[in-house]
Parts: structure tokens; C-alpha cells; sequence
């Protein structure tokens, strides 16, 4: 007969036998238990890695993003554990042709140190020369501190910074490189100043002033786009819209694009504006035709022919 069994908390294992409990045998167990570890919630990083994700090309932008994010958590873990936590500025340069995704990338980073803390509003204030440099001797100071004011908790964006230094010694341009300098160091850790434009002007305008370079610890190349990012931008604007191309307009366009980066570029080439540009154009001129042809099918509402795209 088949003898119940009970298990105790010490371990022992008793038999129950004609109402009368005789210990046979003890056995000692070990319950396993869950080990219990640190739950690591990198959801800042992650919320960045998904919109960058749809983002064409940037790879090396990326790694270096995924790189100031590990920097920023370890110093926290750092001061968790009693350690010094190195203090940098996060000012930042950015290099590279219109339409090369400078200002959406600007807006991530924003996001990225509002949940890291590092800000306290994360919102992007966008800026060029007209907003900084004022008409008399002591406007463009206080026109800079306005903006900086602004910006506090947040990012100042200066496109075509370069431009601050084209009137040479007696431009007011120089005045708001001084007072955007003082602010730098004033106000250090309450914003983050991005100067922003194309490459080449850039480059001569830290020459112009060699002590920019030093208090920028991160400057980024934003590297114009190949034929097949070109076509991967088109593609994700067409899809975006519900729009497709056919096979001859989808030749034509890639045509296109290698005419323009290897025979003729125009001085004017804005990357993913430049596409962006040509779609609209298109879509425009495939609504004209189907006008004129009254067909209205679903599948003619969405497709854009040869004869569509404008160049």
C-alpha cells in the first residue's frame, strides 16, 4: 500500500502509517532559489536606438551617441559608489551639407539628456545670425543672452555659425561669439550650445578662432548620402505618404541621383531635402495627370510613373 508522505520545513521527510507518524529517513534539501540581480533599465538608450533606427545611414554618429550615453551612465554609477565623477562639458559641433539630418539629430540628443538627467527640458532652440547680432554696439550681447536664456534646461542650435565670424574684427558677429563663450563657461551644465554648418566653413571658422575647438569635446561629421541612401530616403518618404514607384520611375530616379553625385552636382544639393524636393514635384505632377486621364483606381493613386518624376 502506497504510504503518504509529508514534507516538513526542516527537510525531513515523515511517513504517516495507521495514524501514527514514524520518522524513516531524513534527507536534506536544497530549495533553489531565483538569484537576484540588478535590473538594468537602459530605456533612454534604447528610446534613442529606435529613432535613430529610421534614420538612414549614420553609423559612425550612432556608435558615438551609443558612446556619450555609456559615458553619462557610468559617471551616475560612479557617484552611486562614493567615486569621482568626471565633470564635461557636452557643447558640441556639428559638420555637414543641408538636408544631412543635423537638426533631427540635434532634437534626439535633447531628448536623450532630458531622461538622463542631464537636462532639465531637453527642447531644442534653433538660431542663426539675424538672431544674434543686433544693429548697435551692446544689441548683439543682449540679444545672445536672451537666447541663452531660452535655451536654458535645453539646446541652443546655431546653424551657419560660421557666419558670426564673416565681418571680420569690427562685426558684431565677433560680440556674440564672446558672450556665447562666456555663457559656455558661466553656464556650463544648465544647456548644451550646438554649433552647426557646412564642413569646409566650419573647419575655417575654428581657425579663425583657435580657442572654439577646445571648448567643443565632440564634433560630428554629418557625411553627405550615397545613391543607394538617396533611393533609401525616397523609398521611406513614398512609404510615409502610401505613394510607390514603378519599376521606369524608379530607374529614372536612381539615374538621377548618380548623375547628380558623380557628373554634375549642384551647389545647392540638400541630401534628403533635395529628394524630398523631387517627390513633392512628382506627386504634384502625378495628380495633374490623373486629373486629365479621370482615372482614380487605387492603385493609380498611389503609383508614380516615369513621366511623373521631376527632375
Amino acid at each position: 500500500m502506497e504510504q503518504p508522505i509529508t514534507l516538513k520545513n526542516n527537510g525531513q521527510i515523515n511517513i504517516v502509517l495507521n495514524n501514527e507518524t514514524k520518522k524513516e529517513r531524513v534527507y536534506t534539501t536544497s530549495i533553489p532559489r531565483p538569484v537576484k540581480r540588478p535590473i538594468v533599465n537602459h530605456e533612454p538608450l534604447l528610446e534613442i536606438e529606435r529613432e535613430m533606427s529610421g534614420l538612414v545611414g549614420m553609423d559612425e554618429l550612432k556608435k558615438m551617441i551609443k558612446e556619450i550615453y555609456a559615458w553619462l551612465y557610468i559617471n551616475k554609477k560612479r557617484e552611486e559608489s562614493g567615486l569621482k565623477a568626471e565633470k564635461q562639458a557636452m557643447h558640441m559641433m556639428f559638420k555637414g551639407n543641408p538636408g544631412t539630418g543635423k537638426t533631427t539629430v540635434a532634437r534626439l540628443l535633447g531628448k536623450l539628456f532630458l531622461n538622463m538627467n542631464v537636462l532639465s527640458k531637453g527642447h531644442l532652440i534653433e538660431a542663426e545670425r539675424a538672431d544674434l547680432v543686433g544693429e548697435y554696439i551692446g544689441h548683439t550681447a543682449q540679444k545672445t543672452r536672451d537666447l541663452v536664456k531660452k535655451a536654458l534646461g535645453g539646446i541652443l542650435f546655431i546653424d551657419e555659425a560660421y557666419s558670426l565670424a564673416r565681418g571680420g574684427e569690427k562685426d558684431f558677429g565677433k560680440e556674440a561669439i564672446d558672450t556665447l563663450v562666456k555663457h559656455m563657461e558661466d553656464a556650463n551644465d544648465k544647456f548644451v550650445l550646438i554649433l552647426a554648418g557646412y564642413p569646409r566653413e566650419m573647419e575655417n571658422f575654428l581657425s579663425l578662432n583657435p580657442g572654439l575647438r577646445s571648448r567643443f569635446p565632440f564634433i560630428f561629421d554629418f557625411p553627405d548620402y550615397d545613391v543607394n541612401e538617396l533611393m533609401d530616403i525616397a523609398d521611406r518618404m513614398m512609404d510615409d505618404r502610401q505613394y510607390q514607384f514603378s519599376g521606369d520611375a524608379y530607374k529614372k530616379l536612381k539615374e538621377h541621383f548618380m548623375d547628380v553625385k558623380y557628373n554634375q552636382t549642384p551647389l545647392d544639393f540638400s541630401n534628403g531635402r533635395y529628394v524630398r524636393n523631387i517627390l513633392e514635384r512628382s506627386i504634384r505632377a502625378q495628380s495633374m495627370r490623373l486629373l486629365e486621364e479621370a482615372n482614380y483606381g487605387k492603385e493609380q493613386l498611389i503609383t508614380l510613373k516615369s513621366s511623373d518624376i521631376r527632375l
